[in-house]
C-alpha cells in the first residue's frame, strides 16, 4: 500500500488504465524524503479515438502537487507502448517489471510474461547510450554530484544484469547484492544525507571514471556472451493482445 494521494491521482485519469507503476529513485532505491513519485503506465483508448480523424491522445503527461506530495505521471495509450516494447527501450522494460504496483490488471500479467519475448541484445545500446549521458551529465557539473553518478552505476549494473540473466533488475541496492561493489551503499547515504554530503571531490573523479570505464566493458562483454536473441519475437502476441484491449476483452 502506497501514499493514498498516488491512488487519486491515477484514478482521475481519463482512460482505463492497464497497469501504473513508480518508476526514478523509488524503483532504482535511493528516494530522498522529499523525492518526486514518478508514475509511469499504459491507458487504453477506446475504439472511435484511433479510427477517427481527430490525433489520439498517445501520450497523457501531469504534474501535480497534492497536499505537499508532487506527483509527476506520463501514461502512453497500448499501442505506443507495445510499439516501444518491439524496440531496444530499457526504459519501459523497467516501467513493465517495477515490483512498484499503484495499479495492475490480468493484462498486466499477461503483457510481462509477453514482453520478455521482446527482450533482445539490442538493449544494450540502451544502456550503453543511457550510462553516457548520465556520466556526461555527472562530468559537466561542478561540483559534482553523488545523484547523477548513481544513475551511471545503475543504469550499468542494470544492463549486464540483463545480459547475463535475461531479467529486468533496476533496484540498485538489489542489484549490488550479487556485484558487491562496495562503494555503492556510501554514495546512496551521502545522496540521502542532503545537499552537504551529495557533492564529490575532485579527487573521487580518477576512482570513479575507472569504474565507470570498467563497468562499460563489463557491459560489453556481457553483450557478446548473452543468449537472448537479436530480434524480438513477441510481436504477434502484443498484437493479439491489443486488439483485446481495445474491443474491452
Amino acid at each position: 500500500m502506497f501514499d493514498q494521494r498516488l491512488y487519486d491521482e491515477v484514478d482521475l485519469q481519463p482512460y482505463p488504465l492497464l497497469f501504473v507503476t513508480i518508476s526514478g529513485a523509488h524503483l532504482y532505491g535511493f528516494p530522498s524524503p522529499d523525492s518526486d513519485y514518478d508514475l509511469r503506465g499504459v491507458h487504453i483508448l477506446p475504439v472511435e479515438d484511433v479510427v477517427g480523424l481527430e490525433p489520439p491522445e498517445e501520450t497523457i503527461e501531469s504534474s501535480e502537487v497534492r497536499d505537499g506530495l508532487q506527483i509527476d505521471l506520463v501514461t502512453h495509450d497500448a499501442r505506443k507502448f507495445f510499439e516501444m516494447l518491439l524496440k531496444r527501450n530499457g526504459y519501459v522494460m523497467e516501467q513493465l517489471y517495477s515490483p512498484l504496483v499503484v495499479k495492475t490488471t490480468s493484462q498486466h500479467d499477461e503483457l510481462k510474461v509477453i514482453a520478455k519475448d521482446c527482450l533482445t541484445v539490442f538493449h544494450a545500446h540502451h544502456y550503453f547510450g543511457f550510462s553516457q549521458n548520465q556520466w556526461d551529465l555527472f562530468d559537466k557539473e561542478r561540483p559534482r554530484r553523488v545523484k547523477p553518478l548513481l544513475y551511471v552505476f545503475r543504469v550499468l549494473l542494470t544492463g549486464i544484469h540483463l545480459m547475463r540473466t535475461g531479467e529486468i533488475e533496476a533496484n540498485l541496492l538489489t542489484l549490488n547484492e550479487d556485484f558487491k561493489l562496495p562503494y555503492i551503499p556510501d554514495l546512496v547515504a551521502r545522496k540521502l544525507a542532503g545537499a552537504e554530503q551529495s557533492t564529490l571531490e575532485d579527487a573521487d573523479l580518477t576512482f570513479y571514471t575507472q569504474e565507470f570505464e570498467r563497468l562499460r566493458a563489463e557491459l560489453e562483454a556481457a553483450r557478446d556472451a548473452t543468449h537472448l536473441p537479436e530480434v524480438p519475437v513477441g510481436r504477434d502476441a502484443l498484437n493479439d493482445l491489443l486488439v483485446r484491449l481495445r474491443l474491452g476483452g
